[in-house]
Formats: structure tokens, sequence, C-alpha cells
């Protein structure tokens, strides 16, 4: 078995299930229980150097 098929049957069997955990993990990591202080501040840092509403 060459390297090339070893990575090849890596890749469509635990590289997809290790991607799609990753997915899961950072799409939901913004629903967690001490982020509400985080997303406040990312949701109101584009306004924070806004001035005179320009």
């Amino acid at each position: 078995m060459s390297l090339y098929e070893i990575l090849r049957h890596f890749a469509d069997s635990y590289g997809l299930a290790m991607i799609f955990a990753l997915y899961l993990t950072l799409c939901l990591w913004h629903f967690r229980p001490g982020a509400k202080s985080h997303v406040e501040t990312a949701k109101h840092s584009i306004f924070k150097d806004d001035e005179h509403g320009q």
C-alpha cells in the first residue's frame, strides 16, 4: 500500500469526520454560556470609532 493510498483512506474516513467535528465546534463556539460578553463586544466593535453618525 503506497503512501498516497494510506493518506487517501485517512482523508476519506477519519479526516472527513475530524473536519466535520471541527466545523461544528467552531459554529457552536459562539453559543456557549460564557461568550455573551465577547459577542456583544464584537457586535458593537464596528461602531466604536464612528463619530457623528458618519
